[in-house]
């Protein structure tokens, strides 16, 4: 199917416009026809580039799984409860892929075919999820374990972005600061030291040379960042090896890349042991996970274990010579397959990660404020030290 961009008005006269997957101009005007709505004009919309439209919001899936999970286990019938969903939904793009369900669902497909035609929103692992709750008959278990999840996954989220953004926005303050020292303060007082006819120290000489570079190329540091960072996405959706040496940068880093290994894994453990209490296998639920660790080098790592798993290796083997966890996480999976309980030994995994990044976080949230802290009063020093220096030994060469 392709994303069609639609004119059409409702049963009120109003004119509506909106987004709907549809096969052809033909096909979207019978949905939107089932919709109530009166089709005006449409064009197929071009997908690609750095920013496409069309993602939902987690909580709208948080929303979706909850309210479909009490419908189901209420014995709701699913186009009853999606219909019920589609008329209360106020995300737009949402409701649209919502009505698209129902009419597949109407056309003769599962609940799981209609989303699995709408891979944007609902990935393979969600639809996967979904097909096996659909065989089993356990489909609001299934859903209430998703709901958990997606939750769970938002606090993760937030969790990273505390990680990234309170460092980014301690260091714009730092930039923000040294650049109005060297754009409005050295150069009101360079003037009077060079006319102090005396031979300025070397800390002074390469004060006034920053400031004078910064002054004259002030929208290269402004620039060269913006251009850095989108250079490396760009390269990184073109070229597969140059996006596998970059997550391989990412988790070698100091301090964050540790932190990172463990939120992918936290993610892995989490969704891993989902699917394998849904009655999925456990290499297709490794499968089915690698698109959603999101970091090539980990994924590389599931893949040889699924290999290994399906040379005839156990699952605890497998992850021990590939080395992705730790000792004490391999133990928990041994104890969990000798046991039997290998989706408990998992979700023990996750919640072992999750509140390892969630210390992790809170560790270098507390180192980083003293840091900024020291850079910023050793910028504020060598200031003073080069512009006071040279004053301070004119003033001691003044005969009273």
């Amino acid at each position: 199917m392709a994303l069609f961009s639609y004119k059409a008005m409702n049963t009120g006269g109003r004119i509506v416009h909106g987004q709907l997957d549809a096969i052809n101009l033909v096909d979207l005007e019978m949905r939107l026809k089932r919709m109530e709505l009166d089709f005006i004009n449409g064009a197929e919309v071009r997908r690609g580039g750095l920013f496409q439209g069309g993602n939902i919001p987690k909580r709208e899936l948080i929303n979706f799984c909850f309210h479909m999970e009490q419908l189901t286990r209420s014995g709701v019938p699913i186009l009853d409860g999606l219909t019920d969903l589609r008329d209360s939904i106020v995300h737009p793009r949402f409701r649209e892929v919502i009505a698209s369900m129902i009419e597949s669902i109407e056309g003769g497909r599962t609940l799981s075919q209609a989303m699995a035609e709408h891979p944007k929103v609902f990935d393979k692992v969600f639809s996967s999820l979904i097909r096996s709750g659909e065989n089993t008959g356990k489909l609001p278990e299934v859903l209430k374990s998703l709901s958990d999840t997606l939750k769970w996954e938002d606090e993760l989220a937030s969790h990273t972005k505390k990680l990234f953004m309170y460092p980014a926005f301690v260091g714009t303050i730092v930039l923000a600061v040294t650049i109005f020292l060297m754009i409005y303060l050295v150069p009101q007082m360079a003037g009077f030291i060079k006319n102090t006819a005396q031979e300025l120290p070397t800390q002074t000489k390469l004060l006034l040379a920053t400031s004078a570079f910064i002054k004259q190329f002030w929208y290269v540091l402004l620039i060269v960042p913006i251009a850095l960072g989108v250079g490396i996405k760009l390269a990184a959706e073109a070229n597969p090896a140059f996006r596998y040496r970059f997550d391989e940068f990412k988790l070698g880093l100091p301090v964050v890349g540790p932190i990172l290994r463990k939120i992918i894994l936290s993610r892995f453990a989490s969704i891993f042991a989902m699917m394998y209490a849904s009655g999925i296998a456990i290499i297709d639920a490794i499968r089915a996970t690698e698109d959603v660790v999101g970091n090539t080098v980990v994924q590389d790592g599931l893949k040889r274990v699924s290999q290994l798993i399906a040379e005839g290796q156990n699952v605890t083997v497998a992850f021990q010579n590939v080395g992705m966890f730790p000792p004490l996480v391999v133990r928990m999976l041994r104890v969990g397959e000798n046991t039997g309980a290998l989706d408990t030994a998992l979700l023990n995994v996750a919640y072992f990660y999750n509140r390892d990044v969630k210390e992790s976080i809170e560790k270098v949230q507390a180192m980083i404020e003293p840091t900024m802290t020291l850079i910023l009063g050793a910028l504020l020093g060598w200031v003073m030290l080069s512009v006071l220096g040279p004053i301070y030994d004119v003033i001691t060469k003044l005969k009273f």
